[in-house]
């Protein structure tokens, strides 16, 4: 499986203080209703695919936000851990987001630092 593009905890605070990001929760509803990253939009992984080739009237409809757009920056996607983070972040490049990254160090780092 080949890498991702990366966002670190730094640059991810730069990114969100600046309203720059849009950031994806790709955990299970439950894990992200226990506690997520202010601002993400919780779309399960085993989701995404199907979500991300959704009309944005019908993404709008089920998720209560905008569908990001293929050319939108700064679409970072985060897991508990890391690795459905990555799953996420490579799905959504290969659908053609070209502004996917991953947030590596996951909901577990920003316990960790910001909480």
């Amino acid at each position: 499986m080949a890498g991702a593009p990366t966002v670190s905890l730094p640059e991810l605070r730069s990114l969100l203080a600046s309203g720059r990001a849009r950031l994806f929760d790709v955990r299970s509803r439950e894990e992200a209703a226990a506690g997520t990253i202010p601002g993400a939009l919780n779309i399960p992984v085993s989701e995404l695919e199907s979500a991300l080739q959704m009309e944005p009237a019908a993404f709008q409809a089920l998720y209560s936000a905008e569908k990001p757009k293929l050319e939108d920056e700064h679409l970072v996607f985060f897991c508990q851990m890391g690795k459905r983070g990555l799953q996420a972040t490579q799905l959504a490049r290969a659908l053609g987001y070209t502004g996917a990254r991953h947030y590596a160090g996951a909901y577990r780092e920003w316990l960790e630092k910001e909480a």
